[in-house]
């Protein structure tokens, strides 16, 4: 059953307390970096775009004005980026206690990053893969238990991935003419929540005080929604998502509430997952929600990580899980 009282008030002092928002320029990233600061945390804005990242840094600090806030260039489609955003942060800060894995892109036109990547996958999943991995070792620098949260989709329950598929066809994930938008989504939002749980078996087998966990922001107002159709250049399909938000969408706020919970709440343990309670679990209080069968496949997640660090360049200093084929 969801806490119908938990909210943003309930979240613990962060006062010391260093964290990664990915995506913290707009929507659930925005919300989230807000109330992270408002409980005293110094947080890492990564985003792709630097002005939208300050113009978002100066709303916030109008409302927290002892926000403690940082902008830095991330683009997630972009592994060089990736890293340069990795070296800046372990030159800036000698730990890290949380990484909200959040930017993402969704139902978008066929596009490839700048590594020749399906652009879905290659942000959702193999961006933040990559970023994770960079990051490992501030995670376990931190003098607590750090987390890492990644945020997933309800729509992760449709998802299929064929990971020999993706490995032999990662420069072309199918015939542009015949892709298909949400297919390509879904299978990112799936291949994040076997990311976050393959990565908190692994860190247990380590012995690392490091917790992976995933979320889903339920149906929540923000431009993601809306950019598919204006890269599509359909002016009926942005005005319908619009309109869509307007009458049945929760707030960005309410839509961040998983991932804040997941990322501060003491009772969260690695390898669950969160997601707002109420109507069909599009709306309402934060809970804790089994995610779709496929998500629990070990194997498929083994061979995923696999992929993903083929595909990235990025290896994990950690053990593999005794149960892992």
């Amino acid at each position: 059953m969801s806490d119908d009282q938990w909210t943003s008030e309930r979240m613990p002092d962060l006062s010391g307390d260093t964290v990664v928002v990915t995506g913290a320029n707009s929507g659930l990233g925005f919300a989230a970096t807000r109330e992270f600061a408002r409980k005293g945390a110094r947080v890492v804005m990564a985003c792709r775009t630097v002005d939208r990242g300050e113009d978002a840094r100066a709303e916030i600090e109008a409302a927290v004005p002892a926000a403690s806030l940082s902008v830095v260039e991330c683009d997630l489609g972009d592994r060089s980026s990736i890293r340069a955003f990795a070296e800046k942060f372990r030159d800036r800060h000698d730990a890290l206690d949380i990484l909200c894995n959040n930017a993402g892109v969704m139902a978008i036109p066929y596009r490839e990053t700048a590594d020749g990547i399906e652009r879905q996958f290659g942000v959702n999943h193999l961006g933040h893969f990559a970023l994770t991995g960079y990051l490992l070792h501030s995670l376990r620098q931190s003098e607590g238990q750090s987390r890492v949260v990644t945020q997933s989709s309800g729509l992760h329950e449709r998802g299929e991935l064929d990971v020999e598929r993706v490995r032999r066809r990662a420069r072309r994930d199918g015939d542009p003419d015949d892709y298909d938008r949400w297919d390509a989504y879904a299978r990112s939002k799936l291949a994040n929540v076997l990311f976050a749980y393959e990565l908190d078996r692994r860190l247990d087998a380590t012995g690392a005080d490091v917790v992976s966990a995933a979320c889903h922001p339920g149906y929540a107002a923000t431009n993601l929604q809306t950019r598919g159709a204006e890269m599509s250049g359909s002016t009926v399909k942005r005005w319908l998502q619009t309109a869509a938000n307007r009458l049945f969408a929760q707030s960005a706020d309410d839509g961040a509430l998983p991932m804040l919970y997941a990322a501060t709440a003491e009772d969260v343990q690695g390898g669950e997952y969160v997601g707002p309670g109420g109507f069909m679990n599009m709306r309402g209080a934060p809970e804790r929600q089994r995610s779709s069968e496929l998500s629990y496949d070990r194997a498929l997640a083994a061979e995923l990580w696999a992929a993903s660090e083929e595909l990235t360049g990025v290896t994990y200093d950690l053990e593999r899980p005794a149960s892992t084929p």
